[in-house]
């Protein structure tokens, strides 16, 4: 065994595929309300969790994202929340917060519990009732789901229940996506992620290059390429459809301090640019938290590197997963083949 701790051992598999359940003390619940194409999935650690956050889209929706700087104080959270409702859905959190304080879950400061609590958004509000979002009720009752009995699924759940792709020529030719999931271990070295995937651009299959999900072409039988799109005029857009984001969390059982996890995260990042493009745009809030739940001794190069296919993966995964809703097609419904328009 090398001083990372974590070579496979004799015979086993390079690499095994495991559950991004199976990360304990992590607790994932999903709360949404189907009918509106919105909600909430939450990433709870009740003694805490070390974690960083990378951003590079140009139109994020946040709250509490400077806790996550390595020279802010605070060490440790207790809960992160990626949700819908755009900056309309970011009042969550304080649903979250106040399930985590009834629970004794938090920072302690004397006269209470003060949980720590990280929460991004996507922009879902052009699926379902675009004024019904995620609020603090929903928060709560994810948090509780989170802490009481854990219900992570793939699709259309949680923050991926309005989720879709392909928006540069409005609603009427994305098509809808959900939220993902991967994970793997390497010896005693595990890793997954989830993504949430609402993205402005198109996505591809990163093993094979092949696109799988995007811009439908103007009958719906086809996919287009956002980029040809866009190369066919040069001309500044002033709104590329509002605001799109994908988010995702990467967590591992090895060890890292703050500013180690927010390179990882964005190292993470590179997981977008291979399966979304365009990716990181201004109309993009793009977005990843990397979370370290354990003591295992480990490179964060390789760490960040195996962040980045585990993202990439999730993302494909949110795609292929999700089922056709609010009138917009998936790809398992589709099953067609890229083609440019």
């Amino acid at each position: 065994m090398n001083n990372a701790g974590f070579a496979p051992e004799s015979g086993a598999s390079y690499k095994e595929e495991i559950s991004v359940c199976d990360f304990a003390p992590l607790r994932i619940g999903q709360a949404e309300n189907a009918a509106a194409g919105t909600g909430l999935t939450v990433f709870i650690c009740e003694n805490g969790m070390r974690a960083g956050l990378d951003v590079r889209g140009g139109g994020p929706a946040s709250r509490e994202s400077w806790l996550l700087n390595p020279l802010m104080a605070a060490q440790l959270i207790h809960g992160i929340v990626l949700g819908g409702g755009s900056a309309f859905g970011l009042g969550a959190a304080g649903g979250v917060m106040k399930c985590l304080e009834e629970r004794g879950i938090g920072f302690d400061v004397g006269v209470t519990k003060v949980p720590l609590v990280a929460q991004s958004d996507l922009f879902d509000l052009t699926v379902g009732d675009a004024f019904t979002r995620p609020d603090e009720a929903m928060g709560y009752e994810a948090a509780r789901i989170a802490l009481d009995e854990p219900n992570y699924r793939d699709g259309n759940f949680g923050a991926g229940c309005g989720a879709s792709v392909g928006k540069l020529m409005g609603m009427e030719r994305c098509m809808k996506t959900g939220i993902g999931s991967f994970a793997l271990r390497i010896g005693e070295l595990k890793i997954g992620a989830v993504a949430a995937l609402n993205a402005l651009g198109d996505v591809f299959d990163h093993k094979t290059g092949r696109q799988i999900a995007g811009l439908l072409s103007e009958d719906k039988k086809a996919l287009c390429s956002t980029m040809e799109q866009m190369k066919k005029s040069t001309a500044s857009r002033e709104n590329k459809f509002a605001q799109n984001t994908t988010l995702a969390v990467v967590f591992t059982n090895a060890a890292f301090d703050k500013a180690q996890l927010c390179k990882i995260a964005g190292m993470a990042q590179d997981g977008y640019a291979r399966s979304i493009s365009p990716v990181h745009t201004s109309a993009d809030g793009d977005s990843i938290y990397a979370v370290s739940l354990g003591s295992l001794r480990a490179d964060m190069d390789l760490v960040g590197a195996l962040a980045a296919e585990v993202v990439s993966e999730a993302i494909v995964r949110a795609a292929l997963s999700a089922k056709s809703a609010y009138r917009l097609p998936s790809a398992t419904e589709l099953g067609f083949a890229a083609q440019n328009c």
